[in-house]
């Protein structure tokens, strides 16, 4: 007997990670938050990375498989994520995402507050009768 055409007859079998995953996602304890496996995730977010950020996240994925874990780059992602939110549920303010978005707004207004005093000072330096000092939006 000949098989349908155009039909393949190889049939597809789950991979070991599936067979042997829990059929329900194991409960989260009260500090620690889950990442999702290797699934069909149906939300998706784009997210752009500098040349080193990439290489880090790949020297990351590299040192996981040393220690035999292989995960993708997609799962160290949520995986990282899912950390994050977990110290910042449990620590709040104190949580390390909060600090470091803290430091870098205050990185960031010392900056803004730094190239506003240095525009007046060369705005007066000058010595130009038509000289204002510059206006920075902060």
């Amino acid at each position: 007997m000949a098989a349908a055409r155009g039909r393949s007859r190889r049939v597809i079998m789950p991979g070991i990670a599936e067979l042997l995953r829990p059929a329900v996602p194991l409960p989260a304890t009260s500090d620690e938050r889950q990442a999702t496996g290797r699934e069909r995730h149906d939300q998706k977010i784009t997210v752009y990375l500098s040349a080193s950020e990439l290489l880090d996240l790949e020297h990351a994925r590299l040192t996981l498989r040393r220690f035999g874990f292989v995960v993708d780059r997609g799962r160290l992602v949520r995986e990282a994520i899912a950390i994050l939110l977990a110290d910042l549920d449990a620590r709040g303010k104190d949580s390390v995402i909060a600090r470091r978005i803290r430091a870098d707004r205050d990185a960031g207004q010392d900056l803004s507050r730094d190239l506003s005093r240095d525009a007046d000072r060369n705005a007066i330096q000058d010595n130009d009768e038509d000289a204002v000092p510059s206006l920075m939006w902060a």
